[in-house]
């Protein structure tokens, strides 16, 4: 595409390691360019793996006006402030319980409670979750449908289970790994880019009328999607090879450089 022709209408944002650091922490910098974006009248969404209740702390310190953002890869849309549920796709996740666990017989398993926090069937690493924490059995966590399953084991390496997810097999849903042991399980067909064009569409945007910028593996198909898509240098090479773009790493201002291209 010509620089000198395109601008952004949409602007899609992953929120860890893009626009927070793995700390949880926005810089000043990241803020204030995503001000620009909202002072040009251009939408910010908000596209995360997070769920809704973690989301909602990065939406009100951006100081976002209300509008969608998308949450739990794809699974959960909402419209906020007020808070409106737009979209919240399920499935049933006893089949994929019993896959995972006859596979990784170690793993902790979650799954969201929209807007409020997690049913796990033991406590994940401290900081890995947010919200209420409930414990249950694994027969309960498999009892009703869910938007998501979060498979995680501190004592693996994201390398197996990347190994985990293709032994497993998965049919009928999407998954993504993360940069540690982490596998997220989501509906069938479901993932960044399928909310997203949604949500572009009701706003009158198309997919090449769309900046989306994220690092992991979960963005993938979201930077396919987009009209440009953006990788932080961060991002592994499997990521940076989709994107049309590799900014510079997150802690060197990747993100900031890539909003000022078209916001400044």
């Amino acid at each position: 595409m010509s620089a000198t022709r395109w601008r952004p209408r949409a602007v899609a944002l992953d929120i860890d390691g893009t626009i927070v650091d793995h700390a949880g922490v926005l810089p000043s910098s990241i803020r204030k360019a995503v001000a620009r974006v909202v002072d040009a009248g251009v939408p910010v969404i908000l596209t995360t793996g997070r769920s809704w209740h973690a989301t909602r702390p990065v939406f009100e310190e951006l100081e976002l006006p209300p509008g969608p953002a998308v949450s739990s890869n794809g699974a959960v849309v909402v419209r906020f402030p007020p808070l409106e549920l737009q979209q919240v796709t399920t499935f049933d996740p006893s089949d994929v319980i019993d896959k995972v666990l006859r596979e990784h017989p170690s793993a902790a398993l979650a799954a969201e409670v929209i807007g409020q926090g997690y049913r796990v069937t033991r406590r994940f690493p401290e900081g890995d979750l947010h919200g209420e924490i409930e414990v249950v059995s694994v027969d309960e966590l498999a009892g009703s449908d869910v938007t998501r399953i979060v498979v995680r084991d501190p004592n693996a390496s994201d390398g197996e289970f990347i190994a985990l997810a293709e032994r497993l097999g998965l049919h009928g849903v999407s998954y993504f790994v993360g940069w540690s042991a982490w596998l997220d399980i989501a509906p069938a067909g479901v993932n960044k880019a399928t909310a997203l064009a949604e949500v572009v569409a009701s706003l009158g945007i198309s997919a090449v009328d769309v900046l989306a910028l994220g690092d992991g593996r979960n963005d993938i198909e979201m930077l396919q999607w987009a009209g440009r898509g953006v990788a932080l240098g961060d991002a592994s090479p499997e990521v940076a090879a989709r994107a049309n773009h590799v900014t510079g790493s997150f802690e060197d201002g990747g993100t900031v450089e890539e909003l000022r291209r078209w916001f400044d």
